[in-house]
């Protein structure tokens, strides 16, 4: 990828916005005049699955170019051209074979900027491989006798290269403070109180102050496990490294399962989310700790109308204290309907698209970041939050995952036994408010 190809994203995503607010606009005047209004709607969904998928490439190029900035980036690769060169025919020649087998046109074959970048992690094929039934169930049986349990892994049916599938990841480990523990949890005090004093006369007399009240806090490392087992015969002839492989979707797998735990978890058995604490319509410091603050956006499941009050209210309720490092955190659909809204007074979008290579999207200043594990958009979900999440939230990691490798116990199956314990909770419940979509 070169400067003209970033620079190429870029403006495409200023012309989409540019576009998106002009058929808003059509659509919201064609309303109020009682038009037909079906066509514009078909429209403005299509700009905004095209802003979605700009946004995406935008935050890909941030990470290549972030990534390449760092010691022993992406030009740290010092393998020789010609093993390069045979490395991207052979997986050429896999990724045909995959499109003939679906019965799917080959797009042509990956040229070997794109195949660097997609070696990373950073963009995804358009194809779904035979390999992506196994992403429904982690513990499926391997066996090399049979191709869509593992079969197809063998050399004359890949050679030796596998297409992986993409899954959403949650965010929050990247906005949440991470602590490694060695213990079963974490404690601490929570100083939420406050002393009292006043003014007194040099003769006055002096009665006792209130003490300020402090309470305990815990946040235990609960277990997630998985129990995949592959046949021995596969292990040993299968052309890539099959428990490599499988370490890797177990990882993926329990990236997953915490990062929904992170939002929506009970805290019985597995980390209690954010949005699994209770909320309400009160000011900091006349609520119970324990509990954040929502706003009401005053209509169900959706903004009660095209201006930003809501989130203007949301964002002036926050503390000072929290604003430096605040961000907005949403659900797509939520995005859809952010990028439409407008000040009141002015009628002025508050949607920025990032203009700039590592720019965020912002909207009323502050960065945006999307997570689809939060609650889905309906009536009274709380599918926006704002605030420092760092302050927020905490993950804690015992110590790391673990794996017991047992050829015994189901032979001729080695069963790979993966546990990872994890916990999480909520630590300051000012630094962080929610937008609930009821009236």
């Amino acid at each position: 990828m070169d400067l003209i190809e970033i620079k190429k994203v870029i403006d495409q995503q200023g012309e989409a916005f540019e576009l998106f607010k002009k058929t808003n606009d059509e659509l919201l005047k064609a309303k109020a005049e009682g038009k037909a209004v079906a066509d514009i709607e078909a429209k403005l969904t299509k700009i905004n699955t095209a802003l979605d998928e700009l946004a995406d490439q935008k935050k890909a190029i941030d990470d290549i170019l972030l990534k390449a900035a760092r010691p022993g980036g992406l030009g740290g690769d010092v393998k020789g051209a010609e093993a390069k060169a045979a490395e991207l025919k052979g997986f050429n020649a896999t990724l045909r074979a995959e499109y003939q087998a679906k019965g799917k046109a080959f797009p042509g074959e990956m040229q070997q900027d794109a195949y660097d970048h997609y070696k990373s992690g950073f963009f995804k094929l358009a194809v779904g491989v035979t390999m992506d039934s196994l992403s429904s169930d982690e513990r499926k049986a391997l066996s090399a006798g049979s191709d869509p349990d593992g079969g197809y892994l063998l050399p004359n049916s890949t050679a030796g290269r596998m297409v992986t599938r993409l899954f959403e990841q949650s965010v929050m480990r990247q906005l949440a403070d991470v602590q490694t523990i060695s213990t079963e949890k974490v404690e601490g005090v929570v100083d939420d109180g406050d002393a009292d004093a006043g003014w007194v006369s040099e003769m006055g007399s002096r009665n006792d102050t209130p003490t300020p009240n402090v309470r305990k806090w815990e946040i235990a490392a609960h277990e997630m496990y998985a129990m995949p087992k592959v046949t021995q015969k596969l292990i040993d002839d299968a052309a890539v490294d099959v428990e490599a492989w499988l370490a890797g979707k177990v990882a993926d797998k329990f990236a997953r399962v915490e990062g929904a735990a992170f939002w929506t978890g009970t805290g019985v058995g597995q980390p209690r989310g954010l949005t699994a604490y209770p909320t309400a319509a009160t000011a900091d410091g006349s609520r119970a700790w324990g509990t954040f603050e929502h706003i009401n956006t005053g209509a169900n499941g959706a903004f009660h109308t095209t201006q930003f009050d809501p989130l203007q209210d949301l964002q002036g309720a926050m503390k000072d204290h929290f604003l430096p490092n605040a961000q907005w955190l949403m659900r797509r659909e939520v995005r859809t309907a952010a990028r439409k809204l407008k000040e009141s007074t002015t009628n002025r979008y508050l949607w920025e698209p990032g203009m700039q290579v590592g720019a965020p999207e912002r909207l009323q200043g502050y960065p945006v970041r999307t997570d689809q594990y939060m609650p889905a958009l309906a009536t009274n979900s709380l599918s926006l939050a704002f605030g420092d999440f760092r302050q927020a939230y905490t993950i804690v990691d015992r110590i790391g995952v673990r794996t017991l490798r047992d050829p015994f116990t189901a032979k001729p199956y080695v069963v790979f036994y993966t546990t990872k314990r994890t916990g999480g909770g909520a630590m300051n419940f000012e630094a962080v408010k929610f937008l609930r979509f009821a009236a």
